[in-house]
């Protein structure tokens, strides 16, 4: 019973976060009826998850766990497009360059984290998580909390109603967003190819931009990020300023919570005590890219 309440109160907690953020991102921004934009977007961005969540508990699977979170992100993000251009303010060059971007991450990501779910055959995370009602769909309902936080700079500026021609600021952004984009895109293929050689079949991956960092794909996410949130910020306006809790989250997510700290526990379980793992992790930075540490 304890678990249950303290799964509900979470979700409570979800759910009132991501409301606030609707109100305030939705200041100065465009209304659905006697609704921000913003809080529509929220809805519906729990909503596909919950949905999502009925038959991934009947069937106990988490196999669509992330397909679901990155197809909600391009729902999302074409849905603050359509809202914003029906709203009476027409299509906007900053809210197609914010939709493109968003689109072409989650269509990359999305199959990619799938497919490998699948040739893994499961989830360890979920593993004692899918058995249970109300930690499942706490699960899920993160998701939704994760995709709308991480969106709401974005979707912010996409549904304002102050506008400002694309400038440098919002080209400084796209080639930040390119730069975190290439990143992320290189380091998965450098693991996934690693992965496959018969050779390195328990082996941990220390060459190629995972010689420089032992996150490299997590480092190119978190300032592809950045890059969105430097391409919304130009009309941000009052209450929207705190729309850029985007890439701080998701610095948050990855660095303390489901990212770093658990890939780096896993491995350490793996591999710890290992001379060539233990030299690796002396030389080799958690996060950001640099050349490594010879000699310590």
């Amino acid at each position: 019973m304890k678990k249950v309440m303290i799964c509900t109160a979470l979700i409570v907690l979800c759910i009132a976060i991501a409301t606030g953020l609707a109100y305030a991102g939705g200041q100065g921004g465009l209304n659905y009826g006697p609704y921000p934009a913003l809080l529509v977007c929220a809805v519906i961005a729990f909503s596909v998850q919950w949905l999502a969540f009925i038959p991934a508990y009947v069937f106990q699977t988490e196999h669509y766990y992330d397909l679901i979170g990155s197809s909600t992100y391009v729902i999302i993000v074409l849905l603050a497009l359509y809202l914003s251009s029906g709203l009476g303010q027409g299509l906007d060059d900053r809210a197609l360059l914010l939709t493109a971007l968003v689109v072409i991450w989650a269509a990359r990501l999305g199959p990619f984290l799938f497919r490998r779910v699948k040739q893994a055959g499961k989830d360890g995370r979920f593993d004692l998580i899918k058995v249970s009602i109300p930690r499942f769909l706490l699960t899920w309902t993160l998701q939704g909390l994760w995709v709308f936080v991480t969106l709401v700079a974005a979707l912010t500026a996409m549904t304002s109603q102050h506008r400002e021609p694309l400038g440098i600021v919002a080209v400084f952004g796209a080639l930040v967003w390119l730069l975190g984009f290439a990143l992320e895109v290189v380091a998965d293929a450098q693991k996934s190819a690693f992965n496959k050689q018969p050779e390195n079949a328990g082996k941990f991956i220390n060459i190629g931009l995972w010689r420089w960092s032992r996150h490299p794909n997590y480092f190119g996410e978190i300032v592809l990020w950045c890059g969105i949130a430097l391409i919304a910020v130009p009309v941000l306006q009052g209450w929207q300023w705190l729309s850029l809790i985007s890439p701080v989250f998701v610095i948050f997510l990855l660095t303390r919570v489901s990212g770093v700290p658990l890939l780096e526990k896993r491995s350490d379980e793996k591999w710890g005590g290992n001379a060539d793992y233990e030299r690796y992790k002396t030389e080799t930075s958690v996060l950001i890219p640099l050349p490594p540490k010879r000699g310590v």
